[in-house]
């Protein structure tokens, strides 16, 4: 054997540290932990990895079916522009991009409007020209046979688009439909470098960790929209832990080698919370634009873009409605960004940020149908209790005619207003406010019963009980069907034909029903003796109508005079006597 003998320079301390026993056992240690972080890192990539995949084939958005008002008719003659179809149409789901699925419209020269219908549309795809001429409709041509039509159906417009457990609204975009100028005010928000950086952005990173440690507080985040998005679909954003943040930089990872930064961007559009309305949580920018100013999102103005990236973060307590102040503070912050990263002028700037807020009315869920989605989606359950509605994409077309649905709200709202201003004029004891009425409102198509509008409520976001659906004594609600069975005696015939002039006692009377009395009065306990049909009508008088009743099906066992009492008609819910026709 033959001893060989290694002279080592004095200056190389790190191979002294490596030849000597403790130095070998710490590297073998940090060689140890190396491989072991390599490996905890694997395995929880390729985890979170198959977790990504997994949700992004089946759709990163919850499922849920999609529920639309009727389509709205445009007829010859009608006073419309072409931009208010334009928004009509737009407001269903068309663009002007001939690869839109749902459909497509088109402009022309002559002022004539076209329009496409799509894969995903109402309709099959017979394309339509409406022409117009001082202000109306004056031709519409089926482009299917070069043929005139009278009328044109137009896409049934989306009432909502998500409606589940958690009251989450959304209306999904694509990017291609996201404006430029609301890319750059989010961009400008939350992250400048979005574009540029691989997920990471280091400088924001040194940048934020030199203003905690300044501040002694976590005084900014530095999370990227990539980053933003792998918390928003896959971790619980509230949790504020090492391990969350370190599932987030893998998950991030990830979605940065499947996805375009486009992709990215519009997954973070349709998710970002911004807020509420009424009793519902509005996801995504889509749902915000319409929330908040009712436009379509390529509508959207400079400013209401900076407002709206503005409430990305804190957005209740930014909230516009309830805090303009701060919302305008935050936008105009916004503005200010945009205006140093190059993405506006100073002239855009100063304008924008001197525009006031004009948000939508905010009774804009009443005219939104909620009451009537609620009774929609109970129809659903029962009718077809095998289809899960709220984990599967269904489009349900709806009978609601969301302008009637939109009069509806404005007759109720003054309405309430009036009962609101006359309850406040009476006396009430001393500490007691006036009672706050309640109201419902159902409005049908008289030809097929179709409902058209409908109202459960003065408030949705206070209650969502419905009280149109409320069970209740039918009182004088009740006479008009009353009077129709009667009156159309006169036109089917019978034993005994009533017309308007029919003579009927109003006097104090006594009805049997089942060997149980019943004395209706009037109002005032007045009575008036002879009076027609139509006076009867016309005051509403409870006797006439139970007499009415009697003589169209309601067989009462013994009519007697005698001492009245009560004020409404209340028909007894067990009866054996019931109308023969309404």
């Amino acid at each position: 054997m033959v001893a060989v003998r290694i002279q080592v320079s004095r200056r190389s301390s790190w191979v002294r540290v490596l030849l000597h026993p403790v130095g070998r056992i710490v590297v073998g240690a940090i060689l140890v932990l190396l491989l072991a972080s390599m490996g905890i890192f694997t395995f929880y990539y390729v985890r979170y990895s198959r977790l990504i995949d997994k949700k992004l084939k089946a759709g990163p958005f919850q499922s849920t079916s999609m529920v639309f008002a009727a389509p709205q008719a445009v007829a010859v003659g009608d006073e419309l522009a072409p931009a208010e179809i334009v928004a009509q149409l737009r407001s269903s789901g068309y663009s002007d991009s001939s690869g839109n699925r749902m459909g497509w419209y088109q402009l022309r020269p002559d002022g004539a409007l076209a329009i496409f219908p799509g894969a995903d549309s109402y309709f099959d795809d017979e394309a339509g020209v409406i022409k117009f001429s001082h202000g109306r409709v004056s031709q519409i041509i089926s482009l299917r046979d070069n043929t005139d039509r009278m009328k044109y159906l137009l896409e049934p417009d989306l009432i909502t688009n998500l409606s589940d457990s958690n009251r989450e609204k959304r209306r999904l975009v694509k990017f291609s439909d996201i404006p430029r100028v609301l890319v750059d005010a989010v961009i400008s928000a939350e992250d400048k470098r979005f574009f540029q950086h691989a997920g990471f952005d280091p400088l924001r990173v040194i940048k934020v960790a030199y203003l905690d440690l300044k501040e002694g507080r976590i005084a900014a985040g530095a999370s990227t929209l990539s980053m933003q998005v792998a918390g928003m679909f896959w971790l619980d954003r509230r949790e504020r832990t090492w391990k969350r943040k370190a599932a987030e930089v893998l998950i991030t990872l990830h979605l940065e080698q499947k996805l375009s930064k486009e992709e990215l961007f519009e997954f973070y559009a349709n998710q970002v919370p911004l807020g509420r309305r009424g009793s519902f949580a509005i996801n995504g920018f889509g749902e915000a634009a319409r929330a908040y100013f009712g436009k379509d999102l390529q509508q959207l103005t400079l400013g209401e873009s900076a407002l709206l990236a503005g409430l990305i973060q804190q957005p209740s307590y930014r909230n516009p409605y309830r805090h303009p102040d701060r919302a305008r503070e935050r936008r105009n912050v916004v503005l200010q960004m945009m205006r140093e990263n190059g993405f506006v002028s100073e002239a855009q700037y100063r304008l924008a940020a001197d525009e006031p807020i004009k948000l939508t009315a905010a009774e804009m869920e009443s005219t939104e149908a909620p009451y009537f989605v609620d009774l929609v989606n109970e129809e659903l359950q029962s009718e077809f209790g095998d289809y899960d509605f709220q984990a599967n994409t269904y489009r349900v077309y709806t009978t609601v005619d969301l302008n009637l649905q939109r009069a509806a709200s404005d007759a109720v709202r003054i309405g309430m207003e009036e009962v609101d201003r006359q309850l406040s004029h009476r006396r009430w004891p001393k500490g007691e406010k006036p009672p706050e009425a309640q109201c419902a409102l159902v409005a049908l198509d008289p030809e097929t019963g179709a409902v058209k509008a409908l109202i459960g409520g003065r408030d949705y976001g206070a209650s969502q009980l419905n009280r149109a659906l409320a069970k209740r004594q039918p009182g004088s609600s009740f006479k008009p069907f009353v009077y129709a069975a009667a009156l159309s005696t006169a036109v089917e015939g019978g034993a005994q034909v009533i017309t308007p002039a029919t003579v009927i006692m109003d006097e104090p009377t006594t009805f049997w029903f089942d060997g149980k009395p019943y004395a209706p009065t009037n109002f005032k306990d007045e009575f008036h003796g002879q009076v027609t049909v139509r006076e009867a009508l016309a005051h509403s008088m409870n006797v006439p109508a139970v007499k009415l009743a009697e003589m169209v099906g309601y067989d009462a066992v013994e009519n007697q005079p005698g001492q009245a009492r009560g004020n409404e008609p209340q028909y007894p819910a067990h009866s054996s006597h019931r109308p023969g026709r309404l």
